[in-house]
């Protein structure tokens, strides 16, 4: 429809003809979202005289169309003009029951750098809750109108640093938290619930300043925990032990899957509680603020338990969870073993390992798939890897899955389908944050005991890590971990003499290539090395290293290359092992 005609008519003022061509608009842009640039003029226009006809006294038909209307206009980022005024996001707010405690603030903090997903459409068009006492809502809302006013809100926000600075100055977050405590009133449905929770994620991704106000003053954590809980129906059995109401007693894979409407309000829920747990998990939490963060990783427990109806969408689920659990404190972590050991729960040294066993399945499943592996890997990876450095029994019973005792000896580490194979392989990733979680995931399961992992990994694999640390030489970082008992198996005896520590496994004998050599035969071929390295430095082509007495590398110079030639170049020495082989 031609937007010159649409305009003529809106000037009009005539609700009739405003309503007509409005709905006829609206209808034949519903599912647009690109725009023809020269018609820029045009829609800016037509956003105005939207504008103004919401500033008046409409029927209730009209005043849907304009905001039907306000929502297409605000996908396009290069029209967006008349909304990102204080008065047109405050009329916005009004119409979406938002602006009942906007106030403007003094000094609005700059915007966050946190970036937010762009797949082309609008943000706001994807499309329970028991929380504290509050206000009841007034009696017989139009939920249409609130909807629509959300979603453009939402539009704007993501196209506009400057809608997002009137947002945090109008305090909108403050309205959001206000209905977001009513939101198991039966009066608001599923839709209004979506979108005041998709508000908020945009509000905490995209401001710092909001993030901070909605986890201190507005007790984000709390308010956003009773979300989940009474998203997902749970009761609490036990303390820090969830259940889901009306299946008390019943295993994780009893359950029924979750609804489709409980996932998408869920996953709202854990990505807004990761923007404002961001930055946690390493600092030192008081005594209060350790037990919101533990009846937190309680429900994450249950998220992480919980299918939802499709593998797709369960991964995706299992996906919010795992990052989020990776913001909580580490000692918090100790939630995820409480619950009791029950019939078909998996048990290690008396405690309940079915999360820990289904975080393991999750990296696995990430680590097979192969794709973006620094996004989808290194959460659950990293997770696993805090958990097993914090609490004994999690490393213990990682350890027997991933590196369990070792029996073959005839191929190499990074050789095979097992577990431990494929965690080798990503030793050698070209994404150095790749390789370096995965070697650190293996050396923490080895209790930082650099022999131990390089009996595992082969010295060449664990090069990299080792340099790094500075334990070349040998040793053990400075982890503290508990003495387990010896468990080599006897296969691993037997090869241990013949066991190239380089490669990690038992390689047939090679001749020497020295046998039969005078000594002067020998310093000549050395000297001839020497120079050749000599050569290949100068011209850049390489670099000779060598081991400093703290154990990391330093630059060989052409009188260490002669020094190193003329000592026993070719005599072996086996420096003792200050490791023991104690093992879990």
């Amino acid at each position: 429809m031609d937007l010159r005609v649409i305009i003529e008519q809106m000037e009009t003022g005539e609700q009739e003809k405003v309503l007509a061509v409005l709905q006829s608009f609206n209808k034949e842009m519903s599912q647009c979202f690109t725009f023809n640039r020269e018609e820029g003029q045009e829609r800016k226009r037509l956003g105005e005289l939207v504008l103004s006809f919401l500033s008046r006294e409409l029927q209730p038909s009209c005043l849907l169309a304009c905001l039907e209307t306000v929502r297409i206009l605000t996908r396009d980022k290069q029209s967006l003009d008349p909304f990102i005024s204080r008065s047109a996001m405050l009329t916005l707010a009004q119409y979406s029951g938002i602006a009942h405690l906007a106030a403007p603030s003094q000094d609005p903090l700059e915007e966050s750098k946190v970036v937010v997903e762009k797949d082309g459409k609008e943000a706001a068009e994807d499309s329970s809750v028991r929380v504290k006492e509050s206000s009841p809502p007034s009696e017989n809302p139009d939920q249409e109108v609130i909807i629509e006013a959300l979603k453009s809100i939402c539009n704007i926000l993501f196209h506009s640093q400057t809608a997002q600075v009137i947002a945090a100055d109008l305090h909108f977050i403050d309205g959001v938290a206000e209905r977001l405590k009513q939101c198991n009133h039966p009066t608001w449905n599923q839709e209004v619930r979506f979108f005041d929770l998709r508000l908020t994620f945009l509000l905490t991704a995209l401001r710092l300043d909001v993030r901070a106000q909605l986890a201190q003053e507005l007790h984000g954590i709390k308010l956003l925990g009773n979300q989940l809980e009474a998203t997902l129906c749970l009761c609490w059995p036990e303390p820090l032990v969830t259940a889901r109401v009306g299946y008390e007693g019943f295993p994780p894979e009893e359950l029924p899957p979750l609804s489709r409407q409980q996932a998408e309000l869920a996953m709202e829920i854990l990505k807004i509680l990761f923007n404002i747990t961001f930055n946690t998990n390493r600092r030192k939490v008081d005594e209060e603020e350790a037990v919101e963060y533990r009846h937190l990783g309680a429900l994450l427990r249950h998220c992480l338990m919980s299918r939802v109806d499709g593998e797709e969408r369960t991964e995706e689920f299992h996906s919010h969870t795992v990052n989020l659990l990776g913001n909580l404190p580490l000692p918090c972590l100790d939630v995820l073993l409480l619950p009791k050991v029950e019939n078909g729960s998996i048990e290690y040294m008396g405690v309940n390992m079915d999360a820990v066993n289904m975080l393991l399945d999750f990296m696995e499943k990430k680590l097979d798939r192969g794709h973006k592996l620094k996004e989808t890997l290194l959460p659950s990876l990293s997770l696993l890897t805090e958990s097993s450095r914090i609490h004994r029994e999690t490393r213990k019973f990682l350890r027997s899955k991933v590196l369990p005792p070792l029996r073959d000896v005839k191929n190499k580490p990074e050789v095979g389908s097992a577990l431990r194979n494929k965690l080798v392989r990503l030793m050698t990733h070209i994404d150095t944050d790749v390789k370096d979680y995965a070697a650190e995931f293996l050396f923490v399961l080895c209790k930082e005991s650099v022999s131990r992992f390089i009996k595992y990994t082969g010295y060449g694999n664990a090069a990299g890590l080792l340099a790094a640390r500075g334990l070349l030489r040998g040793g053990r970082d400075s982890g503290i971990y508990s003495e387990d008992e010896d468990s080599e198996t006897e296969e691993y005896r037997e090869a241990k003499p013949h066991i190239n520590l380089i490669t990690g496994v038992v390689e047939e004998e090679q001749p020497n290539p020295m046998e039969g050599m005078t000594d002067e035969q020998k310093e000549y071929e050395a000297m001839k090395l020497v120079n050749m390295f000599d050569r290949l430095s100068r011209t850049n082509l390489i670099q000779p290293m060598q081991l400093n007495s703290d154990g990391k590398m330093r630059e060989m110079t052409t009188e260490d290359l002669n020094k190193l030639a003329t000592n026993s170049l070719f005599q072996s020495q086996e420096p003792a092992d200050p490791d023991s082989e104690d093992e879990t």
